[in-house]
């Protein structure tokens, strides 16, 4: 066992933060070598592409581009499990690796590492892994490629993007598509890419860029295995170790002749509609008609594809499925599980589609009015927020007047008891101005209220004697015009016509617009369909039981086997799971009861799975964790790793990013292993921290005996962990680990080809 640590063990030799250069080299090449080096951005990684660009096409890219140090070092960058910091890899030297694919002699199978599932498992073909010096080779194709390619991709093409993951291929769905009438999802067959599939790669790849050694590196890859892509499965996009960043891409770029042929598609179909109907604006609303013009919407996410029509026959829509699947099976080679691709109406039937399910429904489904209970409820806020206002009003006036009585109380005593005030400071402006504006409150506030002033106005003008001419002659000039004057002055101030009449002008504005609303909702909901996604919340409940978080009944319960973490890792496991589910469905509809199920469900097995471990009540439980699941560290200080509460009901449709998918979270539960190992460094990437603690992976579908392949028993669409890292132990650092468990980092984060073999 300790030659086996030994032969996985990495070897750091030092701690610089330069590029490590032999003592062969010469002076000038080690003055140059002790410069630091800093990744590179996305523009200075794209102006370094183009320098080897001529006559339409990219050469020599591994050479001068791939095999750059500063492309090296930020694919090492890339790579780093965070927090990232910019430090070279001490495990090779990037200027060999550098200077082996510049003469075209790094060896991929020396790289490789095969792990063995156990026997008689499912999985019977070993599961290779690249060890991190193939996976800094790897990283840097990538990026090289997606400094090519990225801007070339359709623009309904997401997934292996940055800034172009599920959530924006979802708000686009939800933003973009307007009046669905049909629809249809590609399915694949499960199936492998073979060589054939890597020679029409091969060839696309070859039509921009003329790299020989790029397109041998390309093959290499695939051929030990290195680069897997399997279609119509369930690990592209998951973060499960065996996939790589650098297939996400290179499926982009197979896919990339189909994008642009649905490209065109949905221009020419566009076209023609337009010539059909000149007339007619894209509003739809001529002389009272609505218009739906024919148009074509897509989406591509990896290997998930979905193509809806708008205003089109069911006749359109299966005319173009037909093309669609003929040019995947005929052009790419693909194939094509036509039995679960067929065309579904967009209004009465819901359709899955990357892991959520989509709907087409009326505007007031997805904004509906309020209820008569919720009107009710509103109205009483309201009056209790008037009431509130009312004693905050009244305790103000009481203070007030306590104030004002205090003030001449004490003015008073001391102008009985002496000859006058001798103040070092004048405070008469002060106290003026402060009840200048006590007197303009109330004087607005009185003025504010209509009845009162229709009332003053009614004592103010009735029976006026000198309105009479008669006796206007008989009184003096003065007397009539400050009469004059003071009518005119009630009418001003206290005339209530005015506000009534303001007052009337909006209560029928007000009408007005609420009449408009309810036409113009009546009218979308007859005109118009909008979107809707849903979270699948059959499989959520079913996923929810499968793994133990609530017994047959739908009620909470303990998991058994977390009983053997410690309890700050139980609660950053189920945290772990909470957050990413919560990330995975924030875009969804129906996110209350994924909020419920969170708050709820996980919350409580947490509490329960932990009373359980200390052999004590729920009650016990709750008193010493919270409901908030706290706990402490070394210090002292509360650590609250769980969502809140308040969190969860602050949540919502707010994320644009590829989130992080959680079953794999599911499925995998590490324990710490009893005993203290020799010494290791930790295996995440590029962490020079050192170790004695190791954690044996734990599959889910080991320990409940279950097969992911058998869809009755297992949650349809959920990723696999392979099964050759059961039981594997990975020597993780403090740090690390609980990343891991709390979902910042993946297993692709961490070099599982130095995991070990722990009896």
């Amino acid at each position: 066992m300790l030659a086996l640590l030994r032969i996985r063990r990495t070897i750091f030799t030092s701690n610089s933060n330069i590029l490590p250069l032999s003592h062969s080299h010469s002076h000038s090449h080690s003055t140059l070598a002790l410069q630091p080096i800093q990744p590179l951005t996305k523009t200075q990684l794209k102006t370094l592409v183009l320098t080897n660009y001529s006559h339409g096409n990219f050469t020599d890219l591994v050479k001068n581009v791939v095999a750059s140090p500063s492309v090296l070092f930020t694919a090492c960058y890339n790579l780093a499990a965070p927090p990232r910091t910019p430090f070279l890899p001490e495990r090779f030297t990037i200027e060999s690796v550098g200077r082996e694919l510049r003469e075209n002699r790094f060896d991929v199978g020396a790289c490789c590492v095969p792990l063995t599932p156990p026997s008689g498992r499912i999985h019977a073909s070993p599961l290779v892994l690249p060890n991190l010096k193939l996976k800094v080779v790897i990283e840097a194709v990538r990026m090289v490629l997606e400094a090519v390619y990225d801007e070339r991709f359709a623009t309904f093409c997401y997934g292996g993007r940055v800034g172009m993951g599920r959530h924006t291929a979802i708000r686009y769905l939800k933003n973009s598509v307007e009046n669905p009438s049909w629809w249809f999802t590609v399915r694949f067959k499960p199936q492998k890419f073979e060589h054939f599939h890597v020679e029409k790669l091969c060839c696309l790849i070859e039509g921009k860029v003329k790299d020989g050694d790029l397109i041998d590196l390309i093959k290499r890859l695939f051929e030990h295995k290195a680069l897997v892509i399997e279609f119509g499965g369930n690990s592209l996009g998951r973060g499960l170790p065996q996939e790589c960043g650098l297939c996400s891409i290179l499926m982009n770029i197979y896919f990339d002749g189909f994008d642009k042929e649905i490209q065109e598609i949905r221009l020419r179909e566009n076209r023609e509609s337009r010539e059909l109907n000149p007339k007619l604006n894209d509003s739809g609303l001529e002389s009272g008609v609505f218009y739906n013009p024919v148009k074509v919407y897509a989406v591509r996410y990896l290997d998930e594809i979905l193509v809806a029509t708008s205003g089109s026959s069911k006749i359109l829509a299966m005319e173009l499925m037909r093309g669609v699947v003929a040019s995947l099976e005929v052009d790419l080679c693909l194939c094509v599980d036509k039995v679960n691709t067929a065309i579904h109406s967009a209004v009465s039937e819901k359709i899955e589609f990357l892991g959520m399910e989509l709907q087409a429904v009326a505007p007031s489904v997805l904004n509906p009015p309020m209820s008569q209970k919720a009107m009710r409820a509103r109205k009483k806020y309201l009056r209790q927020k008037e009431v509130r206002a009312l004693e905050l009003k009244n305790a103000r006036e009481r203070n007030r007047r306590k104030l004002g009585l205090r003030i001449f109380n004490h003015v008073y005593k001391k102008m009985k008891r002496s000859d006058g005030f001798k103040f070092e400071f004048s405070i008469e402006n002060e106290v003026r101005e402060i009840v200048k504006s006590w007197a303009d409150e109330v004087v607005l506030e009185f003025l504010g209220n209509v009845d009162e002033c229709q009332e003053w106005h009614r004592s103010l003008t009735a029976g006026d004697f000198l309105s009479l001419r008669h006796i206007r002659n008989q009184l003096p000039p003065e007397l009539v015009d400050a009469y004059d004057e003071f009518q005119e002055q009630v009418n001003k101030h206290l005339n209530p016509v005015k506000a009534r009449k303001a007052i009337e002008e909006e209560e029928i504005r007000e009408k007005e617009e609420e009449e408009q609303r309810y036409a113009k909702g009546t009218v979308d909901d007859l005109t118009r369909l909008c979107m809707k996604v849903d979270a699948p919340v059959i499989l959520i409940r079913k996923a929810v039981k499968l793994f133990g978080f609530t017994n047959h009944m739908g009620r909470p319960r303990p998991i058994e086997f977390l009983a053997a973490l410690e309890d700050s890792d139980i609660i950053k496991w189920y945290a772990g799971v909470a957050r990413r589910w919560l990330d995975f469905f924030c875009c969804c509809h129906n996110f209350k009861m994924v909020k419920t199920i969170v708050s709820y469900h996980l919350r409580f097995s947490c509490i329960l799975t932990l009373a359980e471990k200390h052999e004590s009540t729920k009650r016990e439980a709750i008193k010493h964790f919270s409901k908030d699941l706290k706990v402490y560290d070394m210090n002292g200080n509360d650590e609250v790793h769980f969502p809140t509460e308040r969190e969860i009901k602050m949540m919502g449709d707010k994320n644009l990013s590829d989130p992080k998918p959680v079953d794999g979270a599911l499925s995998l539960a590490i324990v710490r292993l009893a005993y203290d190992e020799p010494p290791s460094h930790c295996i995440a990437h590029f962490c020079d921290n050192s170790t004695r603690v190791f954690y044996r992976v734990h599959l889910l579908q080991n320990s409940l005996n279950l097969n992911p392949l058998e869809n009755e028993k297992w949650v349809q669409g959920m990723g696999t962990i392979h099964e050759s890292l059961n039981r594997k132990c990975l020597p993780l650092c403090t740090d690390h680990v609980h990343d891991l468990y709390m979902g910042r980092i993946t297993l692709q984060d961490i070099d599982c080809s130095s995991c070990v073999d722990v009896d």
